[in-house]
């Protein structure tokens, strides 16, 4: 009998007056008679650590691995007694400094105990700590400095060079800078000459020692955190997390958890690499830290995140899509290389486990002889330990999902979720088959429902029921910093409007299809705005118009090029070639020059790598009304283009790839 994990709570209505349609109200069935009541323990961020501090000191909390003749050595653990202190004492320092409750402090760099220490510190002090990606170009920094003002920074060693010795304007309105590690006589002077004060991690650390103040905790309404958002164009948004929000994600995901027969416990270990600066990776560690449980940091270069798998061996593996697409290709480069007959039984011990997996037993117990003759190699792969991977930022190719869910002897499942909506708001559900290629399910602190998409074609009280994503409940954000009309134009009658689209089926089981405005992620999670590309791309001279094409399951962008007529002939005339418009635009050599002008463009307009154009398809035929790929006001028909070029751009990706396995040898992992 299939398991119900959801619930309906209310109707769908046709739209009337102006009003788009919604579909039915889904909830969790942890929720069904209503969401479950907060823990009265824990109804702030501060309650999550400290009260794990109080129940756990001795337990390891945060690790990381130094480094010994430049390379990085074995992990080295800090207590959660030991972090608490700590976090005392950067609390202190800051009271110090002048910072009063609600003061908004920075935070600058990679994942690292001095991060968590740094946002502990916020927490317990009634401070809103205000994360900075640390791959935000300087403009961004320059903004939130200023959109937030923030007097204080936590600053990572390397990226301090980037602040002190940028062009950054709001820079003068910092006060004090921490240095995760040290500072050198080079940083103290710049700092000098700005009126900056300038710390190192250890002097802080004995300044907030030496006048030592008891924490003065938030309340649950209280702003946690002012979450920046990368965005496509224009400035960063941020949003407003409360600690209450906080505090009833990580409750969420406890009852969650609870479900199954494999418990979290204490001596589960996760791998942080996702920036803490984003909304997953701050969650789970968050949760983690709730369960008494550690945290081991990756040690910077995500291309070598196997010797740190290796070493820390997690329980847990959180990642983007990406990620596991390496995990992937560097399994099936591996299956490669083995002897033929190898190969034959390890396919054939895929196809049986498989077939019980899809029968209803769990991936323990569907074929333990599978596991230990082939399966557990791949285990070995990720440390050996782990219990549970988590893929979230974009959906996850069906096929790696289903893959990994075999083979990595491990439950595993994809989430969607938002900083709007601290973290996700929908979640697979471990060893359901039937939910491979979708997000799963409400979480149990959410609601969820579409609205009509008219624009679109996309009518939730049709089969499949398909429209807008909208998300309610009792951990979305707070709004939009210093931006309510932002805010309003989201927030409607409660409802969260996500501006992606979804497909929900009868049981309350969600699948991403699209993206709202044509803006779409690609699959390591970032956000691409064809259009404003399209826009930048379209003032070469030897374009006439450009699509630019991605999907959530790829990880590069390729366009299809309506060449300039007369401009083309022109380059084939001073460039030795002969022939028809059509046989020009028919050149390996045109594509190459206008993939070269494409990239120029590119770096002269700034552009992000993952915006640059790795591919194109030449098409001497305009893009036209007549060919159902544009409306009468000349607007492109996007899923018309798709269909029109689906199979050209499938054998340029192809291409892709083999070009890219042949001058890169696929790493593993």
């Amino acid at each position: 009998m299939r398991k119900v994990y959801t619930v309906q709570v209310e109707s769908g209505r046709a739209g009337k007056d102006g009003r788009p349609s919604v579909g039915p109200v889904y909830r969790s069935a942890l929720a069904k008679d209503g969401f479950p009541p907060p823990d009265p323990r824990m109804s702030t961020s501060w309650d999550i650590f400290s009260v794990a501090a109080e129940k756990y000191p001795n337990n390891r909390m945060l690790g990381w691995r130094e480094f010994v003749k430049g390379k990085p050595g074995c992990y080295i653990w800090k207590t959660y007694k030991e972090v608490y202190e700590e976090v005392v004492q950067v609390g202190s320092a800051l009271r110090q400094m002048g910072a009063a409750p609600g003061s908004r402090i920075g935070i600058y760099g990679a994942n690292c105990p001095q991060w968590i220490e740094a946002m502990e510190a916020c927490n317990g002090y009634s401070l809103i700590c205000v994360p900075l990606y640390d791959t935000l170009g300087s403009g961004a920094v320059d903004y939130i400095l200023d959109q937030a003002e923030i007097d204080i920074a936590f600053v990572q060693d390397k990226k301090m060079k980037e602040l002190l010795f940028s062009d950054c304007a709001s820079l003068r309105r910092l006060k004090v800078i921490v240095s995760f590690t040290s500072t050198t006589m080079e940083q103290e002077e710049a700092a000098s000459k700005i009126g900056l004060q300038i710390y190192s991690w250890n002097d802080f650390l004995r300044m907030g020692k030496e006048n030592l103040c008891e924490p003065l905790p938030p309340r649950p309404l209280d702003i946690c955190t002012i979450m920046y958002t990368s965005g496509t164009s224009g400035n960063p948004k941020g949003v407003i997390l409360t600690h209450e929000s906080n505090a009833m994600y990580v409750r969420g995901v406890d009852l969650y958890m609870d479900l199954f027969d494999d418990k979290m416990t204490v001596d589960d270990v996760y791998l942080s690499f996702l920036p803490l600066a984003h909304i997953l990776d701050r969650m789970l560690e968050e949760y983690f830290f709730h369960k008494g449980a550690s945290v081991g940091y990756y040690h910077g270069d995500i291309n070598a995140l196997r010797d740190d798998l290796m070493e820390l061996k997690p329980t847990l593996f959180a990642g983007v899509p990406r990620v596991f697409e390496r995990v992937h290709e560097g399994i099936l480069k591996a299956l490669s290389e083995l002897w033929p007959h190898r190969r034959m039984i390890f396919n054939a011990l895929y196809k049986h486990k498989l077939s019980w997996m899809r029968s209803g037993y769990s991936h323990k117990t569907a074929s333990p002889l599978a596991d230990f003759l082939a399966f557990s190699k791949i285990k070995a792969r990720l440390g050996g330990r782990v219990r549970l991977i988590i893929s979230g930022g974009a959906p996850l190719n069906t096929e790696i999902e289903e893959f990994l869910r075999v083979t990595s002897c491990a439950y595993v499942t994809q989430g969607y979720g938002l900083t709007e909506t601290c973290g996700l708001s929908s979640n697979g559900v471990p060893d359901e088959m039937s939910l491979i290629g979708t997000v799963g399910v409400a979480s149990t602190y959410t609601e969820l429902r579409l609205e009509e998409v008219p624009e679109m074609g996309y009518d939730p009280l049709s089969v499949p029921s398909r429209g807008e994503i909208c998300v309610r409940g009792k951990t979305l954000f707070s709004g939009y910093y210093k931006n309510p009309e932002l805010t309003k134009e989201v927030m409607i009658d409660g409802w969260f409007h996500t501006g992606d689209i979804g497909e929900i089926s009868p049981e309350g089981v969600l699948k991403i299809i699209d993206r709202k405005k044509n803006i779409f992620k690609l699959s390591h999670g970032e956000y691409v705005a064809a259009e404003y590309l399209e826009k930048v791309y379209g003032y070469l001279p030897i374009i006439e118009d450009i699509w630019v094409y991605g999907d959530s399951y790829r990880s590069m962008l390729v366009a299809v090029v309506a060449p300039h007529e007369d401009n083309t002939m022109k380059w084939a005339e001073s460039n030795g070639h002969k022939g028809s418009f059509y046989d020009i635009c028919a050149l390996e050599e045109l594509k190459i020059y206008i993939l070269q002008e494409l990239k120029a463009l590119a770096e002269k307009n700034k552009l992000r790598g993952f915006e640059c154009i790795k591919g194109v398809v030449v098409d001497p035929v305009p893009f036209n009304v007549e060919r159902d790929l544009m409306t009468p006001t000349m607007k492109k028909k996007r899923s018309q283009m798709f269909k029109h070029y689906q199979s050209e751009i499938e054998k340029l990706y192809k291409n892709l790839a083999e070009r890219r396995g042949d001058n890169n040898k696929v790493r593993n992992v």
